[in-house]
């Protein structure tokens, strides 16, 4: 039996994949290693574009629990530990949606088996060999081995790999062993929290605020309290000597102890304490996210050591591939659409990788690093220094090369005021979506491509006269008129991305 897709992991990027996959009508095997979902404390939520991408998806509600859409934070951001005043920027690129990983990968698990994925728990690719017509993986269940044959195979596998690993791709980067981070679900002092800003008040070394990361000469330390959950408590120490037994409670508690200069109590969360110890840390990318009918996403494809990104441009990958994967299975493909996911999205996962040394240059230990941060410091207080920051850290930066000059081209959709239903929730077919926002009805912009794009007429002041926006929220077209030359490029953009026109 040969199946369209198999995804190695069942992590939020597998998941996310997989959902894509079944809403283009594609379905997908899922092989997770691990007999179920992991307790593990990992993400405590999304950060930057990816939060109106998961809008777009009608995932924003479930994750939250409120109907409201996504708000930009004009409030603090923390950039290695050092606070960025994003009130001057009007819009904030930076939103945040608090959410434990857990959560996360529940509600991802949910929408892709509604959508006909098929979830194996337990399973775990040990060997592959793949042709020009497909792949076939050798799979170790809890029943013996097996052997499934897909025409896709898309490494979602993790940091370490076993598709990375077994195709041989390299993955290049930095590794450090000075740095041993610590994490826990566990209690504080409730006296210690206070009940209007959640800000944990620490006797003897004063407020932390709640999901912004201190750093001291000593390392760093975090409280995030998840709606619902125990709070995680986390720190980062140097040079710290080899521990070999499990992690315990009282080894995080000494650990803030000698970060913070002050005795912070801890309890078991209740239902247990989870506990994480990660001794080192790496930046990598891979040398390539693609080999013949294989692909990689996700923590296969890269791992950062520092700002909490690699969740974020994981699901963004995820999302950019699967419209492409299912316009290669349906035949509807354009020459180059799936060399476009490498090419769009490795340039990402270097600029997070430079996000990602640079700020764990400013939280290591030492004088002459506190110089830099005050230094530094005092640059962030210039508003085009924080722009470019925040623009930075929500992944807004980045612009695809869609062969379109028009500004918005080849960048994420913006929040547009349609006399409508919001472009978020035009976008959940998964579709490509032409906005005519002339308001005026215009039966030859596409006849050709109406079966494979959706067209919506609405106004919207102070906005181009149309887009073209991809299934992944991008914008592959825009014009302000509707000219005989606009249109003749809308025409290219539509065979460039959608395919040659219905004859």
């Amino acid at each position: 039996m040969t199946v369209d897709v198999v995804i190695a992991g069942g992590g939020p990027n597998g998941l996310m994949l997989a959902a894509e996959l079944g809403l283009a009508g594609i379905r997908s095997v899922v092989l997770e290693s691990l007999p179920e979902p992991s307790q593990e404390p990992k993400a405590n939520g999304l950060l930057g574009q990816v939060v109106r991408l998961v809008d777009h998806r009608g995932l924003h509600e479930p994750l939250t629990g409120s109907p409201e859409p996504p708000r930009p934070n004009n409030g603090y951001f923390m950039f290695a530990a050092l606070p960025l005043d994003l009130s001057g920027l009007s819009p904030s690129p930076v939103h945040n949606l608090p959410a434990p990983q857990q959560k996360i990968v529940g509600v991802l698990t949910d929408r892709a088996a509604e959508l006909g994925a098929e979830i194996r728990w337990g399973h775990r690719i040990t060997g592959l060999t793949q042709d020009e017509d497909g792949v076939t993986v050798e799979v170790d269940g809890p029943e013996g081995g097996y052997q499934l044959t897909a025409r896709y195979l898309v490494g979602a596998d993790g940091a370490h790999s076993v598709v990375r690993k077994l195709l041989g791709i390299g993955f290049p980067g930095l590794a450090q062993d000075r740095a041993t981070s610590r994490t826990a679900h566990a209690e504080v002092p409730a006296d210690w929290v206070d009940a209007a800003t959640g800000a944990l008040h620490v006797p003897g070394f004063g407020v932390v605020r709640p999901f912004l990361p201190v750093r001291t000469e000593h390392g760093g330390f975090s409280y995030a309290p998840l709606p619902g959950q125990p709070a995680i408590v986390s720190t980062a120490e140097w040079d710290q000597p080899p521990a070999e037994d499990p992690m315990t409670l009282a080894e995080l508690q000494a650990s803030a102890r000698r970060v913070l200069g002050a005795d912070l109590p801890l309890r078991p969360a209740p239902g247990g304490t989870l506990l994480r110890r990660l001794p080192g840390s790496h930046t990598r990318v891979a040398d390539r996210y693609r080999q013949g009918r294989v692909f990689l996403v996700g923590d296969a494809a890269h791992v950062f050591a520092a700002g909490g990104q690699g969740l974020n441009i994981g699901l963004t990958d995820a999302v950019n591939l699967g419209w492409k994967l299912a316009a290669a299975l349906r035949g509807q493909a354009p020459p180059g659409l799936l060399d476009s996911y490498e090419s769009e999205r490795r340039p990402a996962a270097l600029r997070v990788s430079l996000l990602s040394q640079a700020q764990s240059a400013l939280l290591a230990p030492g004088a002459e690093v506190t110089a830099l941060r005050e230094l530094f410091g005092e640059l962030l207080g210039h508003p085009s220094t924080v722009r470019h920051l925040a623009e930075l850290i929500a992944g807004s930066d980045i612009r695809y090369d869609t062969g379109d000059t028009h500004p918005l081209s080849g960048r994420f959709v913006p929040d547009l005021d349609l006399d409508g239903p919001r472009v978020a929730e035009l976008a959940r077919t998964g579709r490509p979506l032409l906005l005519n926002l002339t308001g005026d009805e215009d039966p030859a912009l596409i006849p050709q491509w109406t079966d494979r794009v959706d067209v919506i007429t609405a106004r919207c002041p102070n906005a181009p006269a149309a887009l073209l926006i991809r299934p992944d929220g991008y914008v592959a077209w825009a014009a302000d008129e509707l000219d005989p030359v606009a249109r003749q490029a809308l025409s290219a953009a539509l065979t460039r991305w959608v395919g040659e026109a219905r004859r």
